[in-house]
């Protein structure tokens, strides 16, 4: 049975794929929303070839959310960095011009022609680091965003008497002696 490769360049609202046997023939090719449905759509358009192996690009990038949900769905997926995908584009095309197919189709080249590409996997313990990495990302730019308004709040109800390194103990004591 022939080991297939399916080549993924993804994006925000939609990923195109193009599917290559061992030997780089093209046997087929499409673009999908990144939405359930498209990726349902997606993946049983794969259904066809039982043997195959996903080669995503970035998949620590734009194509995380992708190479993610395929990963929890049991597909065994690869990384391919996007420098090589690019010189394999410049390469085969003899110019620099990237379209979504063209970027499918080095993406699968890379796969097939490298060994030794990263095979994701799914970790628990840093889905929850990122999770919280998150997390405290969002609630640093919260408190920044407080921060700012409280500033702008400050320098209208008293001009020229705010300072930009105010302490919220200055704060306090400024909004209170604001009537």
């Amino acid at each position: 049975m022939q080991h297939i490769i399916i080549g993924v360049d993804p994006h925000k609202l939609a990923a195109t794929i193009e599917v290559l046997d061992e030997h780089e023939r093209v046997l087929g090719s499409g673009r999908f929303t990144t939405d359930r449905a498209g990726y349902a759509a997606m993946r049983r358009y794969a259904k066809a070839w039982p043997e195959r192996t996903w080669a995503v690009e970035g998949a620590n990038g734009a194509g995380r959310p992708l190479a993610q949900r395929l990963l929890e769905a049991g597909e065994r997926v690869l990384d391919v960095p996007a420098k090589l995908a690019a010189r394999v584009r410049l390469f085969d095309t003899g110019q620099g011009r990237k379209s979504d197919a063209l970027d499918a189709h080095s993406i699968a080249v890379v796969a097939v022609r490298t060994t030794g590409l990263r095979v994701l996997q799914v970790d628990g313990d840093l889905e929850a680091l990122r999770i919280l990495s998150d997390r405290r990302d969002a609630l640093s730019r919260r408190r920044v965003q407080i921060v700012d308004r409280l500033q702008a709040l400050l320098a209208e109800l008293l001009p020229g008497q705010a300072k930009k390194d105010t302490t919220t103990g200055q704060a306090k004591a400024m909004l209170a002696s604001v009537r």
